[in-house]
């Protein structure tokens, strides 16, 4: 071989090494854009319910990664967490939770996070919570006068809380833009209204004495306060699913509907209905049984997913319910 053409070589060698290397660097900044696309150095929010979840969501929109802890279909009462979902919290920027007892095997990891240093925002303590009433108003028996942590029954109080959630996010999560998170706030806020007219409309349908409620345990305190309905009694006097009932209970309940005219009982979705069917006996088969996504939102297609498919499937369901066999349906 001449020199020459060993110099030639080389430099065709060298060339393709600078072409590897300018490719390996190409590859290397896709990566790391990709991982930053990816939500890996997004901020982070985790929420525990997944009624709050799909509520944040709404609010950070792409600013922030959203972890929802609480799987669809689940008991918010009851649900646990794994060591991967505990580990969550211990990295988040900010917290948001239900509060007022609902996350009862949740609340000591959400505890565990603000003692550390990690903000938490508990929204049923900020939304003017109602108390449970007692027995006597068809209320829990032994929770009267407790904190009732199902604000979400009421569309007013969850679009304030909206607007508190979005505070608690641009205050205490660092990177997001603040006006997009206004913004997408305000939206909601607005579909808020819109689902609130709805629903007064569609309730207007329900005859005055015919606006009487009754299910499997006490969760629609806040939306009878809201459209003006009276609640009976549960078949569950308790304000969690984790009580039971005893057959006092029952027979005060089957006797509370007999005296009001009641024949429908509406079951949660992410319950058994045997106890409410336990009524169907004891009232001779005259009770309908009607289940509605009460404290879970369901898997995608299932009917609830977001939290406005959720309130406007229920609005359908009692409504229905509630007319059934009044003139003119």
């Amino acid at each position: 071989m001449s020199r020459t053409e060993a110099k030639r070589r080389a430099r065709v060698g060298i060339a393709r090494l600078r072409s590897l290397i300018v490719g390996l660097l190409v590859l290397v900044a896709a990566a790391t854009a990709t991982a930053c696309t990816t939500g890996e150095d997004q901020p982070r929010i985790v929420v525990t319910t997944n009624i709050l979840g799909d509520i944040a969501r709404e609010i950070v929109g792409d600013e922030a990664d959203v972890t929802v802890l609480m799987k669809p279909n689940a008991d918010p009462h009851s649900f646990g967490l794994s060591a991967a979902q505990a580990a969550e919290l211990e990295r988040a920027d900010l917290v948001v939770y239900n509060g007022l007892g609902l996350e009862e095997n949740v609340l000591r990891h959400v505890d565990a996070a603000r003692d550390s240093g990690i903000a938490t925002f508990a929204v049923g303590d900020a939304v003017d919570p109602l108390t449970f009433r007692g027995a006597d108003d068809g209320g829990p028996t032994e929770e009267k006068g407790q904190s009732d942590p199902h604000f979400w029954t009421d569309p007013d109080r969850v679009r304030k809380a909206t607007g508190l959630i979005a505070d608690q996010v641009i205050e205490h999560v660092h990177g997001v833009d603040d006006s997009a998170i206004r913004a997408n706030a305000d939206r909601y806020g607005d579909e808020l209204t819109d689902l609130t007219a709805w629903m007064e409309k569609s309730f207007d349908r329900i005859p005055e004495d015919r606006r009487a409620l009754v299910t499997n345990h006490h969760v629609f305190g806040y939306l009878a306060d809201r459209f003006g309905f009276r609640v009976i009694g549960a078949v569950i006097p308790s304000g969690t699913t984790l009580a039971s009932p005893s057959s006092s209970d029952l027979s005060s309940l089957t006797e509370a509907m007999e005296e009001a005219g009641v024949h429908t009982v509406f079951a949660d979705s992410s319950q058994p209905t045997r106890l409410a069917e336990v009524l169907r006996t004891e009232l001779g088969g005259q009770v309908r049984v009607i289940e509605l996504y009460s404290e879970s939102l369901t898997a995608e297609g299932e009917g609830a997913d977001t939290y406005l498919r959720m309130m406007r499937a229920n609005t359908t369901a009692m409504t229905d319910g509630l007319t059934a066999g009044t003139t003119g349906d």
